[in-house]
């Protein structure tokens, strides 16, 4: 699989090294970027991460944009300017800054959590409300998606599909 899917919490060491989970690495290695790339998450205080996938998902984006307007200096800023290519040692730890961990409330545990073609870093409680807003939001979503569905294919005024 080339995809980052599910979660995992470890422990930041004394030395303020954490292990990227193990599935992650072998997505990584397979993306043959070498070390981690990591910016802060744009609309929460999360980290994301990834390799090439995410580079090329942001050059994407950014490409679709003019050159020389001021969304795509602030976007190139926000995603390029203050990220971090942070180097994968041996035993699959990586050290976040402190500017990293600062700006995601990180202390002694993170949680890793998979997006497809990139994963976010979170400080766990964070992480547990976010998801738990998320599932929130979905529940949401789906009632309103069975709607449309509904008067979609209501046939008659009693309701019957076809």
């Amino acid at each position: 699989m080339d995809r980052f899917v599910s979660n995992f919490t470890n422990r930041v060491d004394a030395k303020g090294r954490v292990s990227i989970p193990a599935t992650f690495r072998l997505v990584l290695g397979r993306d043959g970027f070498d070390g981690l790339y990591v910016h802060p998450a744009l609309d929460m205080t999360a980290l994301d991460a990834g390799g090439n996938a995410l580079l090329t998902e942001i050059d994407g984006l950014l490409s679709t944009m003019s050159p020389y307007s001021d969304e795509r200096d602030h976007l190139s800023t926000a995603l390029l300017g203050v990220s971090e290519v942070l180097k994968v040692d041996p035993e699959g730890r990586v050290q976040l800054s402190e500017s990293l961990k600062a700006y995601a409330g990180i202390t002694d545990q993170v949680t890793f959590v998979g997006l497809g073609s990139k994963f976010q870093i979170w400080q766990p409680e964070q992480f547990r409300v976010h998801l738990e807003s998320a599932r929130g939001r979905l529940r949401e979503l789906k009632h309103s998606l069975g709607q449309q569905w509904n008067q979609r294919t209501r046939t008659s005024p009693e309701g019957d599909a076809p």
